[in-house]
């Protein structure tokens, strides 16, 4: 039997170093580097996804960033997988080796699990739960809240589509969304088509939590609040816009509508951001194919790129 095509998929929590890992891998061994991540393949939503710059991407090819306007609201999983696996093979046809990088972890999973997989959905149930949306918004994300708080904590209140669509699933099958999307990990990957080598990058919390903090300071001297609020200017708004329910955006649109100060904001986002690495890990974790790399085990950056390599000559 011919082995299958190989595809290195590296994950871990926000600022922990996977661009940069990411691309001193991929110029040592011929890759080219395919973004799972949900807020940099929107367009203008730079700064805030901590997008690589072109001189961070060192002259290695990048796809999936930049792929869709942000009024485009119906950006969907299905949608990046399709366009993300039409990457990795015009990837492999080059004899380059695909390298799947990014922090969302649905996204990263979607693109080797088979999207056949579902969660149920009833018109009926879903024609009723907008209408109590419709009615009381709030009520509706509490009671989404209270059976599936795992889902409610990465969704914004006003995202009708997403918040009905988690309810509708509970109330069709008794289960949360979120254990749904649990269950990627547990389909078989050889049907996607590829061998796949996973990786994660992983750091003590404490030091994770202060590059986190620090990232956000380079954010908004990189120009963050002055991103966002061009863009609130032209009508791009948490509320009518998922896309801009992405940490940083959301919590600077309440400093706009002077809910809070620029300076509550910054620290909310560093909250927020802290919180979203923790829930990171988890998800990722669920996955025993999963090969861990922590960068408290090495003495440089550099040495542990040596491990990561070497590990993936050993399998590739």
């Amino acid at each position: 039997m011919s082995r299958l095509p190989t595809v290195v998929c590296i994950v871990g929590p926000t600022a922990c170093h996977k661009t940069e890992t990411a691309v001193q891998l991929a110029r040592r061994v011929g890759g080219e580097i395919v973004s799972a991540d949900s807020v940099s393949v929107y367009r203008g939503l730079d700064v805030g996804s901590a997008k690589p710059t072109v001189e961070e991407r060192s002259g290695v090819p990048h796809h999936m960033i930049d792929v869709a306007d942000i009024d485009e609201t119906d950006f969907t999983v299905a949608r990046f997988r399709e366009e993300a696996r039409a990457a990795i093979d015009g990837i492999l046809s080059r004899n380059n080796l695909p390298i799947v990088v990014g922090g969302s972890g649905l996204y990263s999973d979607a693109i080797f699990s088979d999207m056949r997989f579902s969660a149920p959905s009833d018109p009926a149930i879903r024609r009723e739960l907008e209408e109590d949306y419709a009615k009381d918004a709030n009520a509706v994300f509490a009671r989404l809240r209270s059976v599936d708080p795992v889902t409610a904590d990465r969704l914004h209140p006003n995202d009708a589509k997403r918040v009905i669509r988690a309810l509708e699933v509970y109330c069709v099958s008794g289960k949360p969304y979120s254990a749904w999307n649990d269950d990627f990990c547990k389909v078989q990957e050889a049907s996607c088509g590829y061998t796949v080598l996973r990786y994660g990058l992983t750091m003590d919390r404490n030091a994770l939590y202060a590059r986190i903090n620090a990232r956000v300071d380079r954010m908004f001297a990189r120009g963050l609040q002055e991103e966002a609020y061009a863009l609130f200017q032209r009508g791009y708004t948490p509320d009518r816009h998922p896309a801009m329910q992405a940490i940083g955006y959301s919590q600077l649109y309440d400093a706009y509508l002077q809910r809070c100060t620029v300076d509550e904001a910054r620290e909310a986002i560093k909250l927020a951001t802290r919180h979203f690495a923790k829930r990171q890990l988890t998800w990722f974790r669920r996955n025993p194919q999963t090969v861990w790399f922590s960068f408290d085990e090495y003495d440089s950056a550099d040495s542990l790129v040596n491990a990561l390599e070497q590990e993936i000559r050993n399998q590739w």
